[in-house]
Protein backbone atom coordinates (compact mmCIF):
# COMPACT_ATOMS: atom_id res chain seq x y z
CA UNK A 1 0.00 0.00 0.00
CA UNK A 2 1.63 3.47 -0.97
CA UNK A 3 2.28 5.90 1.63
CA UNK A 4 0.43 9.14 1.86
CA UNK A 5 2.05 11.99 1.75
CA UNK A 6 2.06 15.70 2.52
CA UNK A 7 1.12 16.49 -1.20
CA UNK A 8 -1.98 13.75 -0.89
CA UNK A 9 -3.61 15.23 1.78
CA UNK A 10 -3.27 18.68 0.72
CA UNK A 11 -4.49 17.83 -2.96
CA UNK A 12 -7.57 15.66 -1.51
CA UNK A 13 -8.34 18.25 1.40
CA UNK A 14 -8.84 21.41 -1.23
CA UNK A 15 -10.89 18.97 -3.63
CA UNK A 16 -12.87 18.33 -1.10
CA UNK A 17 -13.36 21.68 0.66
CA UNK A 18 -13.77 22.86 -2.83
CA UNK A 19 -16.45 20.34 -3.85
CA UNK A 20 -18.59 20.98 -0.68
CA UNK A 21 -18.15 24.29 -0.35
CA UNK A 22 -19.28 24.72 -4.07
CA UNK A 23 -22.44 22.37 -3.74
CA UNK A 24 -23.58 24.70 -0.67
CA UNK A 25 -22.80 27.70 -2.94
CA UNK A 26 -24.68 25.54 -6.20
CA UNK A 27 -27.72 24.83 -3.67
CA UNK A 28 -28.23 28.55 -2.06
CA UNK A 29 -27.82 29.97 -5.56
CA UNK A 30 -31.02 28.23 -6.65
CA UNK A 31 -32.91 28.68 -3.38
CA UNK A 32 -32.62 32.48 -4.25
CA UNK A 33 -33.66 32.05 -7.34
CA UNK A 34 -36.60 30.09 -6.41
CA UNK A 35 -37.56 32.85 -3.61
CA UNK A 36 -37.21 35.42 -6.52
CA UNK A 37 -39.18 33.31 -9.38
CA UNK A 38 -42.28 32.11 -6.43
CA UNK A 39 -41.98 35.00 -3.86
CA UNK A 40 -43.61 34.46 -0.20
CA UNK A 41 -46.82 36.14 0.13
CA UNK A 42 -46.30 36.20 3.85
CA UNK A 43 -43.57 38.24 3.46
CA UNK A 44 -42.91 41.95 4.48
CA UNK A 45 -41.38 43.00 1.09
CA UNK A 46 -40.22 41.34 -2.19
CA UNK A 47 -36.79 39.77 -2.47
CA UNK A 48 -34.26 42.10 -3.58
CA UNK A 49 -31.63 40.30 -6.00
CA UNK A 50 -29.19 43.39 -5.47
CA UNK A 51 -29.18 43.11 -2.15
CA UNK A 52 -29.36 38.95 -1.90
CA UNK A 53 -26.56 36.40 -1.32
CA UNK A 54 -26.59 35.62 -4.93
CA UNK A 55 -23.57 37.32 -5.81
CA UNK A 56 -21.28 35.41 -3.25
CA UNK A 57 -22.73 32.02 -4.58
CA UNK A 58 -21.98 33.25 -8.03
CA UNK A 59 -18.73 34.28 -7.12
CA UNK A 60 -17.85 31.06 -4.70
CA UNK A 61 -19.12 28.97 -7.82
CA UNK A 62 -17.20 30.76 -10.66
CA UNK A 63 -13.51 30.33 -8.08
CA UNK A 64 -14.23 27.07 -6.14
CA UNK A 65 -15.78 25.09 -8.80
CA UNK A 66 -12.42 25.09 -11.06
CA UNK A 67 -9.97 25.08 -8.27
CA UNK A 68 -11.87 21.30 -7.75
CA UNK A 69 -12.16 20.52 -11.18
CA UNK A 70 -7.87 20.98 -11.17
CA UNK A 71 -7.08 19.37 -8.08
CA UNK A 72 -9.77 16.68 -9.07
CA UNK A 73 -7.88 16.42 -12.54
CA UNK A 74 -4.45 16.16 -10.26
CA UNK A 75 -5.54 13.65 -8.57
CA UNK A 76 -6.78 11.55 -11.33
CA UNK A 77 -3.49 12.14 -13.35
CA UNK A 78 -1.79 10.47 -9.99
CA UNK A 79 -3.75 7.45 -10.12
CA UNK A 80 -2.99 7.15 -13.41
CA UNK A 81 0.66 7.51 -13.18
CA UNK A 82 0.21 4.94 -10.00
CA UNK A 83 -2.68 2.98 -9.29
CA UNK A 84 -1.36 2.66 -6.01
CA UNK A 85 -2.46 5.89 -5.23
CA UNK A 86 -5.82 5.15 -5.48
CA UNK A 87 -6.00 2.75 -2.03
CA UNK A 88 -3.88 5.36 0.27
CA UNK A 89 -6.11 6.25 3.56
CA UNK A 90 -6.81 9.97 2.83
CA UNK A 91 -8.73 9.34 -0.67
CA UNK A 92 -10.61 5.90 1.43
CA UNK A 93 -11.56 8.47 4.16
CA UNK A 94 -12.56 11.26 1.69
CA UNK A 95 -14.76 9.31 -0.35
CA UNK A 96 -16.47 7.04 2.88
CA UNK A 97 -16.90 10.53 4.47
CA UNK A 98 -18.89 12.09 1.32
CA UNK A 99 -20.82 9.40 1.23
CA UNK A 100 -22.48 9.68 4.85
CA UNK A 101 -22.65 13.09 4.42
CA UNK A 102 -24.69 12.67 1.12
CA UNK A 103 -26.91 9.83 2.56
CA UNK A 104 -27.30 12.04 5.70
CA UNK A 105 -28.52 14.86 3.40
CA UNK A 106 -30.88 12.81 1.06
CA UNK A 107 -32.44 11.16 4.57
CA UNK A 108 -32.66 14.16 6.44
CA UNK A 109 -34.07 15.43 3.22
CA UNK A 110 -37.04 13.13 2.71
CA UNK A 111 -37.50 13.67 6.60
CA UNK A 112 -38.41 17.14 6.47
CA UNK A 113 -40.81 16.64 3.03
CA UNK A 114 -42.42 13.76 5.19
CA UNK A 115 -42.84 16.02 8.33
CA UNK A 116 -43.63 18.83 6.59
CA UNK A 117 -46.98 16.48 4.98
CA UNK A 118 -47.56 14.63 7.54
CA UNK A 119 -48.49 17.79 9.47
CA UNK A 120 -50.75 19.44 7.34
CA UNK A 121 -49.06 22.18 6.44
CA UNK A 122 -49.25 23.98 2.87
CA UNK A 123 -46.22 22.03 0.83
CA UNK A 124 -46.02 25.30 -1.94
CA UNK A 125 -44.54 24.44 -5.31
CA UNK A 126 -41.41 26.22 -4.20
CA UNK A 127 -41.18 23.70 -0.93
CA UNK A 128 -41.39 21.14 -3.49
CA UNK A 129 -38.57 22.35 -5.80
CA UNK A 130 -35.77 23.01 -3.11
CA UNK A 131 -36.76 19.48 -1.37
CA UNK A 132 -36.09 18.02 -4.94
CA UNK A 133 -32.87 20.06 -5.98
CA UNK A 134 -31.39 19.27 -2.32
CA UNK A 135 -32.23 15.70 -3.40
CA UNK A 136 -31.06 15.36 -6.77
CA UNK A 137 -27.68 17.22 -5.88
CA UNK A 138 -26.88 14.61 -2.73
CA UNK A 139 -28.17 11.72 -4.84
CA UNK A 140 -26.05 13.02 -7.54
CA UNK A 141 -22.79 13.37 -5.33
CA UNK A 142 -23.23 9.84 -3.92
CA UNK A 143 -23.62 7.97 -6.96
CA UNK A 144 -20.41 9.29 -8.24
CA UNK A 145 -18.74 9.16 -5.62
CA UNK A 146 -20.05 5.61 -4.86
CA UNK A 147 -18.79 4.68 -8.67
CA UNK A 148 -15.60 5.86 -7.78
CA UNK A 149 -15.07 3.96 -4.96
CA UNK A 150 -15.78 0.65 -6.89
CA UNK A 151 -13.43 1.69 -9.22
CA UNK A 152 -16.69 2.38 -12.13
CA UNK A 153 -14.63 5.46 -13.36
CA UNK A 154 -11.16 4.05 -13.43
CA UNK A 155 -12.67 1.36 -16.08
CA UNK A 156 -15.28 4.08 -18.28
CA UNK A 157 -12.75 6.90 -18.37
CA UNK A 158 -14.68 8.41 -21.64
CA UNK A 159 -18.01 7.95 -19.14
CA UNK A 160 -16.12 10.23 -15.98
CA UNK A 161 -15.08 13.27 -18.59
CA UNK A 162 -18.62 13.24 -19.64
CA UNK A 163 -19.74 13.60 -16.42
CA UNK A 164 -17.25 16.16 -15.29
CA UNK A 165 -18.10 18.24 -18.31
CA UNK A 166 -21.79 18.11 -17.41
CA UNK A 167 -21.25 19.07 -13.95
CA UNK A 168 -19.53 21.86 -15.15
CA UNK A 169 -22.28 23.58 -17.68
CA UNK A 170 -24.68 23.03 -15.27
CA UNK A 171 -22.56 24.57 -12.38
CA UNK A 172 -21.71 27.77 -14.84
CA UNK A 173 -25.11 27.49 -15.97
CA UNK A 174 -26.55 28.53 -13.04
CA UNK A 175 -24.17 31.50 -12.82
CA UNK A 176 -25.31 33.18 -15.94
CA UNK A 177 -28.40 32.52 -14.89
CA UNK A 178 -27.93 34.80 -12.26
CA UNK A 179 -26.74 37.64 -15.20
CA UNK A 180 -30.19 37.21 -16.45
CA UNK A 181 -31.45 38.29 -12.50
CA UNK A 182 -29.34 40.99 -11.48
CA UNK A 183 -28.29 42.13 -15.28
CA UNK A 184 -24.81 42.81 -15.47
CA UNK A 185 -22.46 44.43 -12.69
CA UNK A 186 -22.78 47.85 -14.20
CA UNK A 187 -26.40 47.88 -14.10
CA UNK A 188 -26.78 46.58 -10.83
CA UNK A 189 -24.27 49.75 -9.87
CA UNK A 190 -27.25 51.90 -11.41
CA UNK A 191 -29.70 50.41 -9.88
CA UNK A 192 -28.23 50.92 -6.20
CA UNK A 193 -27.65 54.46 -7.44
CA UNK A 194 -31.48 54.79 -7.85
CA UNK A 195 -32.31 53.28 -4.35
CA UNK A 196 -29.83 55.35 -2.69
CA UNK A 197 -31.82 58.36 -4.38
CA UNK A 198 -34.74 57.03 -3.06
CA UNK A 199 -33.92 56.75 0.44
CA UNK A 200 -32.35 60.39 0.06
CA UNK A 201 -36.05 61.83 -1.04
CA UNK A 202 -37.55 60.08 2.15
CA UNK A 203 -35.29 61.26 4.15
CA UNK A 204 -35.60 64.79 2.75
CA UNK A 205 -39.88 64.38 3.28
CA UNK A 206 -39.26 63.47 6.51
CA UNK A 207 -37.52 66.61 7.29
CA UNK A 208 -39.66 69.00 5.52
CA UNK A 209 -42.98 67.59 7.31
CA UNK A 210 -40.93 68.36 10.79
CA UNK A 211 -39.87 71.82 9.42
CA UNK A 212 -43.17 72.42 8.85
CA UNK A 213 -44.46 71.29 12.41
CA UNK A 214 -41.85 73.37 13.62
CA UNK A 215 -42.51 76.68 11.81
CA UNK A 216 -45.99 76.48 11.09
CA UNK A 217 -44.58 76.71 6.82
CA UNK A 218 -42.81 74.95 4.24
CA UNK A 219 -38.63 75.70 3.66
CA UNK A 220 -38.62 77.98 0.98
CA UNK A 221 -35.55 75.65 -0.85
CA UNK A 222 -33.69 72.72 0.68
CA UNK A 223 -30.82 74.80 2.62
CA UNK A 224 -33.38 75.87 4.73
CA UNK A 225 -33.70 72.42 6.65
CA UNK A 226 -29.64 72.61 7.32
CA UNK A 227 -28.99 72.58 10.87
CA UNK A 228 -25.74 72.16 12.37
CA UNK A 229 -26.75 70.97 15.61
CA UNK A 230 -29.11 67.50 14.41
CA UNK A 231 -29.40 67.11 10.13
CA UNK A 232 -26.19 68.72 9.21
CA UNK A 233 -25.94 69.65 5.26
CA UNK A 234 -28.76 67.95 3.34
CA UNK A 235 -28.11 64.57 1.38
CA UNK A 236 -27.30 65.28 -2.49
CA UNK A 237 -27.34 63.09 -5.66
CA UNK A 238 -24.06 60.36 -4.36
CA UNK A 239 -23.71 59.76 -8.47
CA UNK A 240 -23.69 63.26 -9.57
CA UNK A 241 -22.77 65.38 -6.79
CA UNK A 242 -25.76 68.04 -7.50
CA UNK A 243 -28.95 68.69 -5.19
CA UNK A 244 -32.25 67.52 -4.90
CA UNK A 245 -34.82 69.44 -6.40
CA UNK A 246 -37.87 70.68 -4.05
CA UNK A 247 -40.26 73.09 -5.06
CA UNK A 248 -43.29 74.22 -2.35
CA UNK A 249 -46.45 74.07 -4.88
CA UNK A 250 -48.87 75.54 -1.99
CA UNK A 251 -48.56 76.18 1.63
CA UNK A 252 -49.20 72.66 2.56
CA UNK A 253 -47.99 71.03 -0.94
CA UNK A 254 -44.72 70.39 -2.17
CA UNK A 255 -42.84 67.97 -4.75
CA UNK A 256 -39.25 66.77 -4.45
CA UNK A 257 -37.59 65.44 -7.63
CA UNK A 258 -34.82 63.04 -9.01
CA UNK A 259 -32.98 62.01 -11.78
CA UNK A 260 -32.99 57.88 -12.38
CA UNK A 261 -30.72 55.57 -13.81
CA UNK A 262 -33.65 53.20 -14.41
CA UNK A 263 -37.44 52.14 -14.01
CA UNK A 264 -38.03 51.13 -10.48
CA UNK A 265 -38.28 47.35 -9.87
CA UNK A 266 -41.91 45.80 -9.34
CA UNK A 267 -42.55 45.50 -6.05
CA UNK A 268 -39.45 47.04 -4.47
CA UNK A 269 -41.35 50.04 -2.70
CA UNK A 270 -44.36 49.20 -0.26
CA UNK A 271 -47.98 50.76 -1.64
CA UNK A 272 -47.15 52.72 2.07
CA UNK A 273 -44.61 54.80 0.20
CA UNK A 274 -42.22 52.67 2.60
CA UNK A 275 -38.63 51.26 0.96
CA UNK A 276 -37.63 48.25 2.37
CA UNK A 277 -34.33 48.75 3.74
CA UNK A 278 -35.36 52.83 5.06
CA UNK A 279 -34.21 53.60 8.52
CA UNK A 280 -37.39 53.96 10.82
CA UNK A 281 -36.62 57.43 12.43
CA UNK A 282 -36.89 58.95 8.69
CA UNK A 283 -39.93 57.18 7.25
CA UNK A 284 -43.07 59.40 6.87
CA UNK A 285 -45.83 56.64 5.35
CA UNK A 286 -48.19 58.30 3.28
CA UNK A 287 -51.10 58.05 5.74
CA UNK A 288 -50.14 61.43 6.59
CA UNK A 289 -48.61 62.28 2.96
CA UNK A 290 -51.41 63.01 0.46
CA UNK A 291 -50.78 62.52 -3.14
CA UNK A 292 -48.28 59.92 -4.40
CA UNK A 293 -48.60 56.63 -1.96
CA UNK A 294 -45.51 55.49 -2.66
CA UNK A 295 -41.54 55.57 -4.85
CA UNK A 296 -42.19 53.85 -7.93
CA UNK A 297 -40.89 56.12 -10.76
CA UNK A 298 -39.53 55.32 -14.33
CA UNK A 299 -35.81 56.38 -15.67
CA UNK A 300 -35.10 60.21 -16.15
CA UNK A 301 -36.38 62.63 -14.00
CA UNK A 302 -39.69 62.16 -12.30
CA UNK A 303 -41.00 64.39 -9.22
CA UNK A 304 -42.83 62.91 -6.48
CA UNK A 305 -45.53 65.35 -5.34
CA UNK A 306 -46.78 65.10 -1.57
CA UNK A 307 -49.29 67.25 0.55
CA UNK A 308 -48.85 67.50 4.25
CA UNK A 309 -52.25 66.45 6.11
CA UNK A 310 -52.21 69.03 9.15
CA UNK A 311 -54.41 67.31 11.34
CA UNK A 312 -52.02 64.03 10.99
CA UNK A 313 -48.75 66.42 11.55
CA UNK A 314 -50.40 69.12 13.53
CA UNK A 315 -47.87 71.84 14.12
CA UNK A 316 -45.86 71.42 17.35
CA UNK A 317 -47.07 73.45 20.29
CA UNK A 318 -43.77 75.80 21.68
CA UNK A 319 -43.03 75.05 24.83
CA UNK A 320 -43.39 78.07 27.66
CA UNK A 321 -40.48 80.04 28.77
CA UNK A 322 -39.31 79.29 32.26
CA UNK A 323 -39.77 75.39 31.97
Amino acid sequence: MSKTTPKDFFLWAGAMVSLYWSIVAFIFLIFEYINYTFPNPLASYPSDPYQSSIPYYMASIIVLFPIYLTLAWLIRRDINKDATRADIWVRRWAIIFTLFVAGVTVAVDLIILLTTFLSGDAVTGAFILKVLLVLLVAAGVFMHFIADFWGYWSNFPSRRNSVFISVAVLAFSSVIAGFFILGTPQQARLYRFDDQKVQDLQNLQYQIVSYYQQKQNLPTNLEDLNDSLSNGQQPTDSQNGKSYVFQATGPLSFKLCADFNKASRAGMYTNRGEYSRMPTPAYIGSAGIKGQDNWQHTAGAVCFDRTIDPQRYPPTTPQMKGI
